[in-house]
């Protein structure tokens, strides 16, 4: 069997086997992994003897059924006993990723005395009487609570907030990796928005800043919304506006390699949840030609029965000729298609019917909305969610930099401003002159991504002037959106 999955360092597994110690044992275990689809990444000898060697084999598989199924073919091959099995992503998470460790010394009395009591409690006195001082001497300073329910957790639904709590220690990994961010998981064993709003209210004396995760969208938008009400702090959903951050620097990129400008592209949005909302938002603001929102098997459009009050706002200021038409549909003769919904939504042939030099980006994870290998066959420019494909859209491109700066000026809130500017120094990063079909957005490993970022939200904090975007829709109709906006 051969897998028509794409293997991922996500379901990275090594396999310990003896085999015979004869010249051609080491080719045969990796033509039958590669005859089973699956990609060998390494290949270490743990021990042999005069008649046998022992081998650890790493390989990428697509899945783990996908996993199975190579141990079992290499299970069948005459020679081959196959000792132990272990996945390294659950390797990697065993005992959890992060930990607190002191930025003190404690190692006599006298160090005690200044950290703890006595000496302590005159800090405590000081914040008393001036708690703006809680920024300077606490970790407020640095600190960021990465709050979620666990009710939208990737792409695998309401799983709750114990199962969230990996992805909410990989947010807080993340956050001290690229941004030197203090981050903190703060899983809530409740999806009622007035209970989330009051525990989020009464933990916020703590943290500099406030990053919702993985909150199923209606609630999402009034959760910010409220706490952005309620806070001294910038409250920032990730899932919301990290990601349109990181489509429109990635978008600003690649019209410039096919020669398109905003205004006058028509750009189809499949998904009209968090993400897909604030992207659209946010290209709207930008001055994006025409927007067709796809969600719930059809595109949004006026007179469309059964909308929540985000939908309908899209389906009142989008998709000027009113299509309420299927996805393929909706996509041809269109400009961009961006997808932050479902795998395998649409075909090469689909893609083939966009507009000349067309733009995808199929940002479902693991599995897009279009095969990156067929989207490739007819679309200038093809980006994915997925770290082993060129021009991957990382939310680790924005929201380190967006706190990190943030954090540097004590802002109070997050802003619109905030966000373009972030977009715009992101798509700078790469540079006009290094910008071509297969690197329209940097890399997360690229150093100069979380300064850049940092210094633009640390400008618009100031008041130093970003340049002027025109805007598709009045500034006086965005306002009267429903606060899903920025």
């Amino acid at each position: 069997m051969v897998t028509t999955r794409l293997p991922s360092a996500g379901f990275s597994i090594t396999i310990r086997i003896a085999v015979t110690a004869d010249a051609s044992s080491i080719g045969r275990l990796t033509t039958c992994v590669g005859e089973a689809g699956a990609i060998v990444t390494a290949l270490d000898v743990v021990d042999s003897d005069p008649t046998r060697v022992l081998v650890d084999l790493t390989c990428d598989t697509a899945d783990a059924a996908h996993a199975d199924q190579v141990v079992k073919q290499l299970e069948e091959q005459d020679g081959v006993d196959v000792r132990k099995v272990s996945d390294r992503t659950f390797l990697l998470h065993l005992g959890g990723k992060i930990e607190v460790s002191s930025k003190v010394a404690l190692r006599n009395r006298d160090e005690l005395s200044r950290a703890y009591t006595p000496g302590v409690a005159r800090v405590c006195m000081a914040i008393a009487e001036n708690p703006a001082d809680a920024r300077r001497l606490t970790i407020k300073r640095n600190t960021v609570a990465v709050v979620s329910d666990g009710s939208a957790v990737l792409g695998l639904g309401n799983i709750g907030p114990a199962a969230a709590m990996p992805v909410m220690e990989g947010k807080a990994a993340l956050f001290k990796r690229f941004g030197g961010v203090d981050a903190w998981p703060v899983v809530l064993d409740t999806q009622d928005t007035d209970e989330i709003v009051a525990i989020v209210k009464a933990i916020a004396p703590a943290y500099g800043g406030i990053n919702l995760e993985d909150i199923a969208a209606p609630r999402c938008f009034e959760i910010e919304a409220r706490l952005r009400e309620l806070l001294d702090i910038p409250v920032f959903h990730d899932d919301q506006h990290g990601t349109a951050i990181c489509v429109l620097a990635a978008l600003t990129n690649a019209l410039r390699v096919v020669g398109k400008r905003m205004q006058d592209v028509k750009v189809v949005v499949s998904g009209a949840g968090a993400a897909g909302t604030a992207i659209m938002k946010l290209l709207m603001r930008q001055g994006v030609g025409d927007i067709i929102a796809y969600d719930r098997n059809s595109a949004l459009h006026r007179g469309m029965p059964g909308l929540n009050e985000s939908m309908q706002w899209l389906a009142d200021h989008t998709n000027k000729e009113n299509y309420s038409g299927d996805l393929p549909g909706a996509i041809v003769g269109a400009d961009v298609f961006i997808g932050v919904s479902a795998p395998n939504l649409l075909t090469g042939d689909d893609i083939a019917k966009m507009a000349e030099k067309s733009i995808v980006f199929a940002m479902a994870n693991p599995d897009p909305e279009v095969d990156p290998r067929e989207a490739r066959k007819h679309a200038a420019v093809v980006a994915t969610g997925r770290s082993d494909q060129p021009n991957q859209i990382n939310n680790v491109l924005a929201f380190p930099g967006v706190f990190r700066g943030m954090l540097d000026v004590s802002a109070e809130e997050f802003t619109e401003e905030m966000a373009l500017a972030a977009a715009r120094a992101i798509a700078d990063v790469v540079g006009e002159d290094k910008i071509n079909p297969t690197v329209i957005i940097p890399s997360v490993f690229d150093p100069k991504v979380t300064p850049a970022v940092a210094a633009a939200i640390r400008a618009v904090v100031r008041g130093v002037p970003a340049p002027a975007n025109p805007a598709a829709v009045p500034e006086s109709e965005l306002d009267k959106a429903p606060e899903t906006t920025f």
